[in-house]
Order: structure tokens, then C-alpha cells, then sequence
């Protein structure tokens, strides 16, 4: 596999721009887009490598995470999760002493 030249790169980030444009202008959140994009989302794929695709698939969800948390803060513990690490408390109490 070589690595793609100037041209190669910029076509192939071009492409992923306009699809990460058309999934927010949407408000689609993840990468299975439903049609609405689907046509930029088969130039992105011809654009890129397989790997290339992959990694900015992973990047976008990422960065919407990051936004989440940024924006929302880390959600609450439920009760459940509560319950277990009191448990593990009270064993690594007994247990480790």
C-alpha cells in the first residue's frame, strides 16, 4: 500500500468534510445516516482508504462524545452502580486489612 499523494489526501478529506457537513446539517448523530446522506457518504468511501474511513468514523464519534461531556458534564451513577461499589468497599475493607 502506498501512501496517497497531496491530491489523494485532500480529495479524501474534502469528501469527509462534506459528509460530516451533511450528517449535522441533518442532525444524525451516528454514521448509519439512513439515506439522507448516503450519497457523500459513498464519495467518502471511494475517496479514502478503508482504514482512512474507519478512523474518521471513530474520530467523528469521538468528538460527540467529548461534546456531550463537555457540554453535559459525566452523567450520575444509577442506584445499581451504587449498590456494587459499596459492596466492593465493604470486601476491600475486610479483605485488605
Amino acid at each position: 500500500m502506498s501512501f496517497p499523494t497531496k491530491e489523494e489526501r485532500h480529495l479524501c478529506w474534502g469528501a469527509r468534510d462534506q459528509y460530516w457537513e451533511c450528517l449535522e446539517k441533518n442532525g444524525i448523530k451516528d454514521n448509519d445516516n439512513g439515506g439522507l446522506c448516503k450519497e457523500l457518504r459513498k464519495v467518502f468511501e471511494k475517496s479514502c482508504s478503508a482504514q482512512w474511513v474507519k478512523h474518521f468514523d471513530r474520530r467523528r464519534s469521538y468528538l460527540q462524545y467529548k461534546e456531550r461531556i463537555e457540554k453535559h458534564g459525566i452523567p450520575n451513577k444509577t442506584p445499581e452502580d451504587l449498590k456494587m461499589s459499596a459492596k466492593r468497599r465493604v470486601y476491600h475493607e475486610i479483605a485488605c486489612l
